[in-house]
């Protein structure tokens, strides 16, 4: 699959040399990663952040001419990095269960890959396991529909945090008026005018789709009574 600036990628770490880290991008060859594009400010302990085998997602940079890929870790955005988790997770799945039926897998997955990336051909196959079909015997389609319909996943998480202060005598009803109507989302009061909002989704861009409906909410309601309210915090 080719690959362009800006795009997100997962990646393994590989070594670390100097103030270099390499890493093997996913199905794309090899990348790398300065010690200023790893985090923000002074890196003490590389190790805290990379270290050999270690996966992690990183924003293409540029690519040279020479065809050198240039990646920041530092650069990806929360909701990127769970995209990209999410997305790396049902390919790593479809390969398992394409390997227990399939004698030749990797000549299914070339196929596969001419039309849709694994990730959105594993969600095709749910919603439509006939396709499967169409790139193996049925026999073999209907065994591995079986058992892509029935892998559960985990719940997708996405957290923020937020302020909302009030020097109203009513402040804090009036702060329970905004938050108590809120649905699909679980609330909790950190202290210090702070509350964390977290919801729950099948993946994780439904469930931060949620969160923005959240906070829409709390912000419109927040200025009509005239509540300070600041957001703090996304996913990390």
């Amino acid at each position: 699959m080719e690959i362009n600036e800006d795009d997100v990628v997962m990646c393994t770490v590989k070594k670390i040399e100097g103030t270099t880290v390499f890493v093997e991008i996913e199905d794309n060859g090899m990348g790398s990663i300065v010690f200023s594009e790893v985090a923000a400010g002074r890196i003490r302990n590389i190790r805290d952040y990379v270290y050999p085998n270690k996966k992690i997602v990183c924003k293409v940079l540029k690519i040279d001419p020479s065809g050198t890929i240039h990646l920041s870790l530092r650069r990806v955005s929360g909701k990127e990095r769970e995209e990209a988790k999410e997305k790396y997770q049902k390919e790593t799945v479809f390969k398992k269960l394409l390997k227990e039926i399939v004698k030749f897998p990797e000549q299914v997955i070339e196929k596969i890959k001419k039309s849709f990336s694994l990730a959105d051909f594993f969600d095709k196959v749910k919603e439509n396991p006939k396709i499967l079909e169409e790139y193996l015997p049925k026999k073999e389609a209907e065994e591995l529909a079986k058992k892509i319909i029935e892998k559960k996943e985990k719940e997708k998480i996405a957290k923020r945090i937020i302020l909302l202060k009030s020097f109203s005598s009513s402040g804090i009803s009036d702060i329970k008026s905004i938050l108590v109507p809120l649905k699909d989302v679980d609330i909790t009061y950190l202290g210090s005018s702070k509350f964390s909002l977290s919801a729950k989704a099948k993946d994780f861009k439904e469930a931060n789709h949620k969160i923005i409906q959240a906070i829409e909410s709390i912000k419109t309601k927040a200025k009509e009574k005239r509540i300070i309210f600041e957001q703090l915090e996304a996913n990390k």
